[in-house]
């Protein structure tokens, strides 16, 4: 058990100080013990090698791609059963061309 917290604290480690060129070297130590589950997961870090370096190591993300993609699929859950194409894909754009709605607190006057 002590074997698998330290190589989950050393994965941990790769991901928050963006250290991928790390990472062959974590592979190679979680193969030396016998974890099956994380020589699955190894093996699945292999799989996609480029892709994995890069997510550890540089900055850029998808993060705002993914939260519009989530933002459209709410507005068409809402809209479900209720009308046809047309009418979600001016929903969509409409709601594309706002700026994000900003909270008011209670001394604040528009």
């Amino acid at each position: 058990m002590t074997a698998l917290h330290g190589h989950a604290r050393a994965f941990a480690e790769i991901l928050t100080t963006r250290s991928g060129q790390h990472l062959k070297d974590w592979i190679t130590a979680t193969r030396a013990n016998d974890l099956p589950g994380l020589h699955t997961f190894a093996t699945g870090l292999e799989k996609y090698w480029d892709a994995v370096v890069q997510g550890l190591t540089t900055c850029w993300n998808s993060g705002p791609v993914e939260g519009r993609v989530d933002h459209i699929k709410m507005i068409k859950r809402q809209m479900f059963g209720r009308a046809k194409l047309p009418l979600l894909r001016k929903r969509v754009l409409l709601t594309a061309t706002r700026p994000p709605a900003q909270s008011v607190t209670a001394g604040q006057v528009r």
